[in-house]
């Protein structure tokens, strides 16, 4: 339940972020080049929107299995060696998101004392900043759901794309699609 509610809310600000860029970013570029104008505020605005939208996609990558990774020692082991190798290596993400988290809420805690806004717009700047807070609990929340499933034997370890078996895959069927054109087969 608790997972969902997450995901749903992590979809939503991630496709309402991916739109407000683009659509940002295609009326500075006819204001620029079409009119010779533009907003003054439009490429800091961009800047943050996307690392808004890189630290919300991290953690989704973690659900949906999206990162890469080097785990081609880890499948030759045994089940519970999987599992042990995999949990020690959530943990180390997790005392690294920790350390990160500590890091972030440093300084925006520094940053708004100071009082400092933005250059180009009149937001504070622990208020645009404060992503990197936030992007590390939800990647923390990630792992720990991570964490939950090896330890209750849901899964034996990180969904990392296995890129090598995709490539395998692509090749398979180019090497198919290219035998049946020389053999004289419709595609």
């Amino acid at each position: 339940m608790f997972s969902r509610i997450i995901n749903s809310i992590e979809e939503g600000i991630i496709a309402l972020l991916l739109a407000s860029m683009t659509l940002l970013v295609f009326v500075e570029v006819v204001l620029r080049f079409g009119f010779g104008t533009g907003f003054m505020w439009g490429e800091e605005l961009t800047l943050h929107i996307s690392a808004w939208m890189v630290l919300f996609g991290v953690s989704y990558g973690i659900k949906v299995g999206s990162h890469i990774g080097v785990d081609a020692l880890v499948k030759i082991l045994p089940p519970t060696a999987r599992k042990i190798v995999s949990s020690i290596a959530v943990i180390a993400c997790l005392a690294y998101t920790g350390l990160f988290m500590s890091g972030a809420w440093t300084y925006l805690s520094k940053i708004q004392m100071l009082d400092i806004e933005m250059e180009d717009l009149p937001i504070p700047k622990w208020i645009a900043h404060s992503i990197l807070f936030i992007g590390m609990v939800l990647i923390a929340i990630r792992l720990l759901i991570l964490l939950w499933s090896i330890a209750t034997g849901k899964t034996e370890g990180f969904n990392l794309t296995d890129e090598a078996k995709d490539s395998m895959h692509l090749a398979e069927e180019a090497t198919a699609t290219a035998s049946a054109v020389k053999g004289g087969k419709p595609v």
